[in-house]
């Protein structure tokens, strides 16, 4: 495997333990995240080379993260330090039907600063072999998103693989880019596309369904739209509540439609970080095996980070084939 590098904000996260509100309680945690960390470090469990471009604070706080991300193996040499303040969002985690609840505090923070002149993409890719994106990031500002085009722009001269996981989130675009233009402008840069029918929808102003006939068509449009993506790869939840879901995959790579079985989580410990653990799974994946058993990778990696505290997924590689071996029982490792 090459080098995979990822480009977002490292974000702070503080929760009260045990599912209750802040309001019962003046005890919290405290995990560091973000989305396309959340991918290069789950990658960088799976035994992959990884580096991570980003800005994080000038204070004890953005050391401390930097700390957290190169205990996993992860490159930080191109993450740089700005005067202002770590991102940081508040989570209630939910339970049974009580949805969780989300704050974030991240609009000036040190990574909306960002600007080109404080990456050095020549130099960033210099041993790349793929590189990894998130919608999340051009929301954030423009810097960011300059900051992202430059970077995929070279990357896609010096050959690297492109993966799009292109997450709208209406809420943050709020410094004056047309959303769907700039996601679309960013997807021509792109040669793997990570999401399903909502995505493809906000891009290209469809209106398709959620049918397995429906995404063939519209996994067939995006492609013809945007002529550099060779795949489309889709994670479907099922929930039944905010502590039971299911988890199953589908997949179009131009010639083949495949779709993975229901993967059932009687027991949701921690969903933020579930759709970046697939992405990491999909992308460690299809280095290592053929499009539906990377596809199935990522689909058990999705179920595992289900189990873990914390924005990360600290599965490994024998955990998640031992999954799609059938142990799903949870008997003690002796």
């Amino acid at each position: 495997m090459g080098q995979i590098i990822t480009f977002g904000e490292v974000l702070m996260r503080i929760s009260p333990r045990s599912n209750k509100k802040f309001i019962q309680s003046n005890i919290v945690e405290f995990y560091f995240g973000g989305t396309e960390l959340n991918v290069g470090i789950s990658i960088a469990n799976f035994g992959g080379d990884v580096k991570h471009i980003s800005a994080v604070s000038d204070d004890f706080i953005g050391e401390t993260a930097i700390s957290y991300i190169r205990k996993f193996g992860v490159d930080t040499s191109s993450i740089t330090f700005s005067k202002r303040p770590l991102g940081v969002y508040f989570l209630e985690v939910g339970a049974v039907m009580r949805p969780s609840a989300i704050s974030y505090n991240r609009s000036h923070s040190a990574f909306s600063e960002i600007v080109p002149e404080k990456v050095n993409w020549e130099q960033a890719l210099e041993n790349g072999e793929w590189v990894h994106w998130t919608g999340i990031t051009p929301a954030l500002s423009q810097g960011a998103f300059d900051v992202l085009k430059e970077g995929l722009k070279l990357a896609r001269q010096k050959g690297l693989a492109v993966s799009a996981d292109p997450t709208y989130r209406s809420g943050l675009w709020k410094y004056g880019q047309d959303p769907k233009e700039a996601l679309i402008e960013l997807l021509n840069y792109s040669t793997i596309f990570i999401g399903g029918i909502n995505e493809i929808n906000e891009v290209l102003g469809t209106e398709f369904g959620y049918s397995n006939d429906d995404f063939l068509e519209a996994s067939k449009l995006l492609m013809e739209t945007f002529p550099t993506i060779e795949k489309v790869f889709d994670k479907i939840r099922t929930s039944l509540n905010s502590s039971w879901h299911k988890i199953r995959a589908r997949m179009w790579n131009g010639t083949e439609f495949r779709e993975t079985q229901d993967l059932d989580i009687t027991h949701v410990v921690d969903r933020i970080g579930t759709g970046d653990a697939f992405a990491a799974g999909l992308i460690y994946g299809l280095q290592q095996y053929d499009d539906y058993n990377a596809l199935e990778f990522a689909s058990a990696a999705c179920a595992l980070k289900h189990t873990y505290e914390g924005d990360v997924n600290l599965t490994t590689v024998k955990e998640v084939t031992g999954i799609l071996a059938g142990n799903t029982t949870g008997r003690f490792v002796r």
